[in-house]
């Protein structure tokens, strides 16, 4: 990507383009997306899956109908027409099998999407970061560069997931429905912790784009 005045520590220069793509994970609540907000405000290209599946979800897209048709009428919103997300997600996260037929409705549609996206970017300027909740669990590792790890205390994520309005259950099934943060902290590049201010989490961030940029620019010589 082109330097600018906030990457202008000599890791990159005028002439240099990075088009890796980098995967965004982590656990539940760790702070995912505000990791994605802070490289957007760095320059990079940023996109979130799960904001892809919402909108995959809407009336007259493709996930729409098949889902309708999956859980019956009582997952549409009576006063919308569109996906109750909140009926559903309470549905899914405390049945395996249900969460598992969503996953195989909405996943390929998702992966489809990004794909594409991904194409544009190693083919332009500027380096993209996807943020994959389930990265590891539907193997897109694979199809990234490189891996970001986002991770907090359980601590941290309790407190954050209570804030969001959930009880105690509807916590412990989120957690529940995705690899130990610790399993995908071990097996990614780079790792972010996040139980501290938002300034600490940038700070953090801007070191990982750095360093990001540096092994982009040795690779290409």
């Amino acid at each position: 990507m082109t330097a600018d005045d906030r990457q202008s520590d000599g890791v990159i220069g005028p002439s240099y383009s990075a088009n890796c793509v980098i995967g965004i994970t982590g656990g539940i609540a760790c702070g995912k997306s505000q990791v994605g907000t802070y490289l957007q405000e760095l320059g990079w290209s940023v996109v979130d899956t799960d904001r892809i599946a919402h909108e995959l979800m809407e009336p007259g897209q493709p996930a729409y109908e098949p889902i309708v048709k999956a859980f019956g009428p009582a997952v549409v919103a009576a006063a919308d027409g569109r996906i109750n997300r909140r009926w559903l997600g309470e549905h899914v996260f405390s049945d395996a099998e249900k969460r598992e037929r969503l996953n195989q409705l909405v996943h390929p549609l998702v992966r489809d999407t990004w794909h594409r996206w991904a194409q544009s970017i190693r083919l332009g300027q500027v380096p993209g970061a996807v943020l994959i909740p389930l990265l590891y669990e539907v193997g897109a590792d694979k199809d990234v560069d490189e891996v970001i790890c986002v991770v907090a205390s359980e601590v941290t994520v309790m407190k954050r997931l209570r804030e969001r309005g959930l009880n105690e259950r509807q916590c412990r099934e989120r957690v529940a429905s995705q690899w130990p943060v610790n399993e995908k902290r071990r097996r990614a590049d780079y790792v972010i912790e996040n139980d501290g201010t938002l300034a600490e989490l940038q700070g953090a961030v801007n070191e990982v784009a750095v360093a990001i940029l540096r092994k982009e620019k040795e690779r290409h010589g």
